[in-house]
């Protein structure tokens, strides 16, 4: 509960009608896309400029309020949950692109911009921003950043961290931070900006930020290739790769999941494959019908049982809407579904999607599987219910094996939806107690009181690993 003088100034920096503390503004900021976790905030604020958040954040400090700063509440690790309390900060005030400097062929944008508004208005400009995360038709830009968010692109183009040159930021004492520039180049000490690229709110909230755009490609082309054999299409990927071949698109669908996409987007798909692949390419004309045909050849060399080039634009549009459809096909199935994503390296693929079916099957759950095949990016995604606590423990355990066999593989914890609360306790698997310790020194040193964003990140304790199947 917020003191009455701390209420009074925070509606005196904001103006009365743009800090909330009604129960329905309440409980609408008291979670965000991760089902199961949710935790009331004591207020709701609109910022409408730096200088706000920056004078928001100084009286926070001195009374050791906790703030979490958020976007859309897109987030899927439990991010921007407040879960002690404190304020909600949101950017969607703060939702102007500043400029597009088509000299350095850079935009300046603020952190609540859309981000399908920001990439649709830099193509009518003749520009491309490739970072194109599943969430991006209500996603904003700051929250991409905050969680470096990644997308069906990401193969040939990278992740948001590619493509953020610069920041302004305001820490959490209210001092204004302003890393890097419209620069390509910059080695002027520790590179602050990518630092906080991907730090999940916990060490600045980010104000503005300078991000790169490059020309668009100037074709592409899409097809399906079809398996019954979950091998191949893992061999595919890999062959793909090692011919030197970097798609635009490489996506993997397995049986579950192609069942229940064509059931709800219709696209007449073969239901007795056990796996698909996406795969478009994009570039100079010579370069995609080459590149393709000798996809398609590696395909069939793998023992796809069908492999279909889509005829035009809006087929290929199709068939990439209805991948991106996969997590809103599969919540159709129960009253909650849980998204979650491991990363190993392509080659072992096949290895890992093996490995979730027997996990699945050995704690009785229903978890569905697609993913960034050319990048290791894997949602394992379970269908349950909530109301079913056996089930649900069931689920977290499934769920501890799946990023405990990701490891073993090689991989990681996440590839894209961050760490937060979800995570925590696993975050010391991956990075090590040396690296945990480095983080939390990291975060010491942005914010001393802990207000921003506290209890994400840094698990209480860290969860004891197991050894697989045998619980």
């Amino acid at each position: 509960m917020l003191q009455d003088t701390v209420t009074i100034k925070l509606r005196a920096i904001v103006g009365e009608q743009w800090f909330k503390d009604d129960p329905e503004s309440l409980i609408t900021h008291s979670y965000d896309g991760t089902p199961m976790l949710q935790s009331l905030p004591d207020g709701v604020i609109y910022p409408e400029n730096t200088a706000q958040v920056s004078a928001i954040l100084k009286l926070l400090q001195e009374q050791r309020i906790p703030v979490v700063s958020r976007g859309s509440g897109t987030n899927l690790c439990g991010g921007t949950v407040p879960v002690q309390g404190g304020i909600v900060m949101v950017m969607h005030r703060m939702n102007r692109i500043l400029e597009v400097d088509l000299e350095n062929l850079t935009a300046t944008v603020q952190p609540g911009l859309n981000t399908k508004q920001f990439i649709t208005h830099v193509e009518q400009l003749g520009l491309f921003y490739p970072p194109d995360p599943s969430s991006m038709a209500i996603s904003t830009i700051g929250g991409n950043i905050a969680e470096c968010s990644g997308g069906l692109r990401g193969l040939k183009y990278g992740t948001t961290k590619d493509y953020v040159i610069g920041l302004e930021a305001v820490l959490a004492n209210g001092e204004i931070l302003r890393t890097g520039g419209k620069l390509m180049k910059d080695v002027a000490g520790y590179d602050l900006t990518k630092l906080l690229v991907g730090s999940e709110g916990t060490l600045a909230v980010i104000t503005e930020a300078t991000l790169k755009l490059i020309p668009p490609p100037k074709t592409k082309k899409t097809m399906l290739a079809m398996y019954k054999d979950l091998y191949g299409a893992a061999r595919t990927v890999s062959k793909i790769i090692e011919n030197r071949i970097i798609p635009a698109t490489l996506e993997f669908l397995d049986n579950p999941t192609i069942r229940v996409v064509d059931d709800f987007a219709k696209l007449g798909l073969p239901l007795d494959m056990d796996a698909i692949l996406l795969i478009e390419q994009d570039g100079d004309p010579e370069m995609v019908e080459r590149d393709i045909a000798r996809i398609a050849d590696i395909c069939r060399s793998e023992n796809a049982e069908r492999v279909s080039i889509a005829e035009n634009e809006a087929e290929a549009l199709k068939l990439l809407t209805a991948r991106r459809s996969a997590f809103t096909a599969l919540a159709r199935l129960r009253p909650t579904t849980i998204l979650e994503d491991a990363t190993v390296p392509r080659s072992k693929i096949a290895e890992m999607v093996l490995a979730i079916n027997e996990i699945a099957e050995r704690h009785n759950v229903t978890i569905c599987t697609f993913g960034h095949a050319g990048d290791g990016n894997l949602h394992p995604t379970a269908t349950t219910d909530a109301r079913d606590q056996d089930e649900i423990h069931r689920v977290e355990l499934a769920f501890e094996e799946i990023f405990e066999a990701a490891i073993a593989l090689g991989g990681t914890i996440t590839g894209e939806h961050g760490v937060g609360l979800v995570k925590a306790p696993y975050l010391e698997w991956k990075v090590g107690a040396a690296g945990m310790e480095v983080m939390r020194a990291i975060k010491t040193a942005f914010d001393p009181n802990n207000i921003l964003n506290p209890g994400k990140m840094f698990a209480k304790s860290t969860r004891k690993r197991v050894v697989l199947g045998h619980g």
